[in-house]
């Protein structure tokens, strides 16, 4: 029964119809404290249910206070893994949250992050696949943030480092992947096509332009990405509400970046 499980609530953080994706990541406060746009965090999650995002991704200690109320409902995914800005090695996460707890706090997911090549790689990759292991007993879906961090990696944008660590997640257990765009289309589609599980990009940093962010979240659908988990450069947006829709009109829609680009 628990692949049943699994199903039903993947289908309340992915687009039944598209197989696609857009989830808002909240949980950077437990890194960086309370930056812009995610001080009020009631406020920034009824801008982005408004705006028909799929699902909001937190720490288990804002859910009370910070996931829905009032209007449009929106999917849940519990993040397990800290670390802060402060700690002498920020790449070494921590779990912080069980599977177990996720499911009495009615998640429809659990995410993981794996930084690939750091220093602590060995125990968050044992970590994954434990998380994995019981994701599976619980029926519940996991999406593992993959990233090539660390002194063996020159560049984390560099495809054959993501290819690896995207694939990585998948093969030990993961249902959704989320990594970095490598910054060309045809790179990513080389991502997509070696990994067996719905690929997601990172948002990164906050970008120079709105343009410049639609037309990665276009390209990553073209090759074949399952959609996006992008944090700053929806909720430090003007208007988090229409980025969102303008994000969501490319991810399910395949607009183009013109049409998106004017309900901003």
């Amino acid at each position: 029964m628990s692949d049943v499980g699994k199903q039903i609530r993947i289908e309340r953080i992915i687009n039944r119809e598209t197989k696609r994706t857009v989830i808002v990541p909240l949980d950077h406060g437990v890194s960086v404290g309370p930056i812009k746009g995610i001080v009020d965090m009631k406020k920034t999650v009824g801008q982005i249910a408004q705006g028909g995002a799929n699902a909001v991704l937190m720490h288990k200690g804002l859910i009370k206070t910070g996931h829905r109320s009032e209007g449009r409902d929106i999917g849940l995914i519990i993040h397990l893994s800290a670390s802060t800005a402060l700690s002498p090695d920020p790449l070494k996460k921590a779990i912080v949250t069980d599977v177990e707890e996720a499911v009495k706090m009615g998640a429809d997911a659990v995410s993981i992050h794996v930084n690939i090549g750091s220093q602590g790689e060995y125990r968050m990759i044992k970590e994954l696949g434990e998380v994995a292991s019981k994701c599976r007993t619980w029926g519940m879906p996991l999406i593992a943030m993959m990233y090539p961090r660390g002194d063996k990696i020159k560049s984390e944008h560099d495809v054959e480092v993501i290819k690896i660590a995207s694939r990585a997640g998948a093969e030990l257990g993961a249902d959704i992947i989320k990594t970095n765009y490598p910054g060309d289309l045809d790179d990513f589609r080389e991502v997509t096509r070696g990994c067996p599980v719905p690929v997601v990009i990172a948002g990164g940093p906050k970008m120079d332009s709105d343009r410049d962010c639609l037309e990665m979240v276009k390209d990553s659908i073209e090759a074949g990405g399952a959609g996006v988990a992008m944090g700053r450069n929806i909720f430090q947006h003007k208007n988090p509400t229409s980025m969102v829709k303008a994000i969501s009109m490319i991810v399910h829609e395949e607009a183009s970046v013109e049409k998106a680009l004017k309900g901003l």
